[in-house]
This record gives C-alpha cells, structure tokens and sequence, in this order.
C-alpha cells in the first residue's frame, strides 16, 4: 500500500514527473512511465486525480505554496490567500486523512462508478466541526490543459478543519526546516521533543512505581507467604518502565502525529511492554529458584535440588528466545518465514555446533544422573578438587593447588567420576609391622589390644572390624587392620585416624613389643671364610 504523507516514496517521484510533463503540454517520458507502470503496476494518466495530488503534496513538502495554490479552487473574493490555504490544507490531510494512492484514481476521467457528477472525485473524508463526516473532493477543471484540483467547498472548509489541529501554534511559529519530514514520517520537530517526552514520561513512571510498589508491599505484608515479597523487591526495573510507556502513551497526543509516525511510535511502546513482560518473567524465574531451593522438598531431595541452577537457566534461555520471536512479530518482521528458515539451516547449524549441543546435553545428563553436586569433593580421572559450577557447556572444578579446571560436560559425561562427598563412612586401612622377637602370647594381646581400640571408638561402625594376623613379612610380623568409622567429614576422619594409631602404639610398648622398621640380617659361614683363608 502506498499512502501520500509528509516523506515521498520513489512511485511519488514517478508521478511528480507525469504532472510536470502533464503541464508543459508534452508526453510523459518514457523512463517516468515505465518507472511509474513498474511500481503501480499500472499507467497513470498525467491528467489524473492521482498524479494532481501528488503533484500538490510534492509542492507542498518543498515549500512551494504559492504553486501548491493553483491546485485549489480559490474563492473569487479579495483576501484569500492562496499559500496559506495550501500550507493549512497539506496540514490538515497530513492530520486528519491519511491518502492511499491506490484508491485514488489513476485515469484522466477520474472514477466512473463513485456516484458523483462526472468531473468529481472523493478522496477522502474528515470529521467537521458539527460531528458529521465533510468529504474531501477534486474537481476537474479543462483550463491550463486540463487538471484535477481541490473543489471550491473543500477549499471553504480548510480553515475550520485547521482550527481542531491541536498544535497548531506549532505550524504557525517554527521555522520551515523543522516542519519537515524526517524519519519514520515524525516532523523534525517531533524527533527534537521525542527526548524530552520520553525523559518526562520516565519521572512519572519513576513516581508512580515508587507509589504503587508501596501500595502492593502493604497487601504483600498481609499474606502468609513470602514468594509476592520476593517477586515485588525484583520488579523494580519493569515496573518502572511500564509506568513510563503507560505515560508516553498519555503524552503522544501532545506531538500530534501523523497516522504513519503514530503506529510507528505505538508499534515501539508495545514493543518496550513485551520487554517489560519478559523481563519481569525473568526476574520471577530467579525468585522460583530462591524459594523452591528454600523449601522443605528441597531439604528432602538434596539431588534434585542441585538441578536447580541449570533449570533455572535453561528457563532464561527460553524466556529470551520467546522474547526475541515476539519482538520481531510485534515490529513487522515474518516471523513465520523466519522460523521456517530456521528450520531449513538447523541441519548446517547443528553441524557447526554439535560440540556445543553435545555438552548441552551433557549438562542435563549430570543434572537427571547426579553424579556429583556443587560443593563435592570429587576424583576425575588424575585428578581430585571441589566442584565450583555446573554450566550449559562445562564444570569447573577447583583442585588441591587452587587451580581451576574446566571439562567439557559431554566429555564430563562419559568420564570415571568419584565423589567423596557421597560416601556414608570413610574406611582406615592399614597394616601394623611388630618386630619378630615379639612371642606369640605378646602378639596375641596386641590384636586384642587393637580390636579393643576400635571398637571402643564413639565414631566406630561396628559390624565390620578386622584386626588380624597377616603374614610373616620380609622383617616384621605384619597386622591387618580395616575400620570404617561413621563421618563423612575428611578433616573429622583425620583426627580420628590420629587418635587410633597414637593408642595403637600404646598398645603395642604396653605389651613389650615395638613397631617393626626394614632391617636385614646377613649370616656368614665358616667353611667361606676358611677357604678364602
């Protein structure tokens, strides 16, 4: 669709260069009708209703009035002037009848089959000042070769139609350059107080969020519950800028825009409530978090509650891309299209990124298997740390010297993992070398001994306690002695450890025995020593 507004359009230009041509009394060029037949898909007759108003709207968008006037039946009365009736009617169309050109006629007869005299065209109608809709017409007039121009009655009711333009004033007093079409069909003008509109209504949305944040955190304060407390203290930011669009739009009546330039600036402020939705969306995920890591199912399943961080951003992730595909709709783009196209390069994508879905799906396989948790104490392969973060493409893991190391989750995945953490009971297994001159009587009330420490112990699981004769070694009587004792904590099991092997020795001087340490003993014959005589 095109439509006759404050900025031309290159069919616009087309039909500048029929009238042109039109009035010199000459034959359109070949290049304008061909540039003219190509865009419209259509010939347009110079003589035309359609190529005189654009002729008329193309004068008035340079300035030039004083010819814009010979496209108006001008009273024949002293006084009138002929610019400042085209000036106040090029405000008054831009205002109030937005022109397609498409439904203006485009042959030198004008419409034949509109009900109107032959030689009379309706263009459009604008609400008078009595209520009723006052009709917009062009008339044909033979004279100066022949033209279609603004009716005698259209031309009459200029001045009471200009009269219901709200910034008027505005028109009347800046200078001629800012009342220019600028990007997006806004004024120049209206692009310099955008700024200052926008900063406005930010103060009052500023206001009115500190208002109503306090009038909600009064009926928050009477529930029972603490998630709405949470949600309010997170929604400063969206509320705020809600508030604000809300004001733009209470402000925009004030710049009077065009059709065009309004449903831009409206497609923006809906645009900017989208952002606010999914933003406040966001900020509630996080508040999900908080509150279900805090509640008594949390404390119940310790597993599933470390899934929490990776849902959570999983669930941003979807908030983000549901945000884009909105936003794209909401400013025209074919969505549809789009996500087709998608669709058609997903196989080149996933093959450019197949590492990267690998550790996606990696990072949901440690989540659902729980292997380990963040704050575990863990071996993977050579190497032993603490787990720091599970992310969407790698954990990292900070080891005993305080480095940090970072392992792909799909590769993570089909590693040998083990975690410290899990375990019930840490198990001491040693073995307790005595000298060989201990005797068997002695030997016998050190195991006794040892087993009596053992399970003497608070922290001792008692139904598996070995404390045996092993073996004769290589220079000690060698005691096998395997324990678990009830503690997950390594610095605990530590003492722990201490404190037996300290009474273990004990023990042993108490029975007359010592702690065996490598020694060897070497036997020389006499027959050798005779012969190397």
């Amino acid at each position: 669709m095109r439509s006759i507004g404050p900025c031309g359009t290159i069919s616009l230009a087309s039909l500048v260069l029929l009238g042109v041509a039109a009035q010199a009394g000459a034959e359109p060029p070949d290049t304008a009708a061909g540039t003219a037949e190509s865009l419209q898909e259509e010939r347009v007759d110079p003589g035309s209703p359609r190529a005189s108003l654009t002729q008329f709207m193309e004068l008035c968008r340079t300035g030039q009035y004083t010819d814009a006037a010979r496209y108006l039946e001008l009273p024949a009365r002293p006084g009138i002037s002929g610019p400042d009736l085209a000036r106040r009617l090029k405000a008054v169309l831009d205002r109030f009848a937005w022109i397609d050109l498409e439904v203006t006629s485009p042959l030198q007869g004008g419409k034949a089959d509109d009900g109107l005299p032959p030689g009379t065209d309706e263009i459009a109608r604008i609400a008078g000042t009595e209520g009723g809709p006052e009709p917009v017409r062009l008339v044909y007039r033979a004279r100066d070769g022949g033209r279609w121009i603004f009716s005698r009655a259209t031309v009459n009711r200029i001045d009471g139609w200009y009269e219901r333009i709200e910034n008027r004033w505005l028109l009347e007093h800046l200078p001629a350059p800012l009342l220019r079409p600028g990007p997006q069909d806004l004024l120049w003008w209206q692009w310099l107080a955008l700024p200052f509109l926008l900063l406005l209504a930010w103060a009052g949305g500023y206001v009115l969020s500190r208002i109503s944040r306090g009038l909600l955190a009064r009926i928050a304060a009477r529930t029972a519950t603490r998630w709405d407390d949470e949600v309010l203290a997170r929604i400063g930011g969206p509320l705020t800028v809600a508030w604000a669009v809300a004001c733009s739009y209470l402000l925009l009546p004030w710049l009077g825009l065009y059709a065009p330039a309004r449903e831009f600036v409206h497609r923006c402020l809906r645009a900017s409530l989208l952002v606010v939705f999914f933003w406040a969306l966001a900020r509630s995920i996080d508040v999900a978090r908080q509150m279900i890591a805090a509640s008594p199912w949390a404390k119940d399943h310790p597993g599933s509650r470390s899934l929490l961080p990776l849902g959570a951003r999983v669930g941003k992730v979807v908030v983000v891309a549901l945000a884009a595909v909105a936003l794209l709709s909401e400013l025209g783009y074919p969505v549809a299209s789009l996500i087709a196209g998608l669709g058609i390069g997903g196989l080149a994508v996933a093959l450019a990124a197949q590492k990267t879905v690998e550790n996606l799906f990696g990072a949901f396989s440690i989540g659902a298997d729980q292997p380990f948790r963040v704050g575990d104490f863990v071996r993977i392969e050579d190497f032993t740390g603490t787990v720091e973060t599970i992310g969407l493409r790698s954990t990292r893991i900070r080891t005993l010297d305080r480095t940090l190391i970072s392992i792909p989750n799909g590769k993570l995945a089909e590693m040998r993992v083990e975690s410290f953490a899990a375990r019930d009971r840490i198990r001491l297994a040693c073995t307790v070398g005595v000298v060989y001159g201990t005797t068997a009587a002695q030997l016998r009330e050190i195991l006794s001994g040892l087993e009596q420490v053992l399970r003497e112990h608070p922290k001792i699981w008692p139904e598996a306690v070995v404390v045996r004769f092993e073996k004769l070694g290589a220079s000690s009587l060698d005691l096998e002695v395997m324990a678990w004792f009830q503690t997950s904590d390594w610095a605990e099991f530590q003492l722990i450890r201490q404190e037996v092997l300290i009474q273990f020795m004990e023990r042993i001087e108490r029975a007359g025995s010592s702690l065996a340490f490598p020694t060897r003993t070497v036997h020389l014959a006499k027959a050798d020593r005779a012969r190397a005589g």
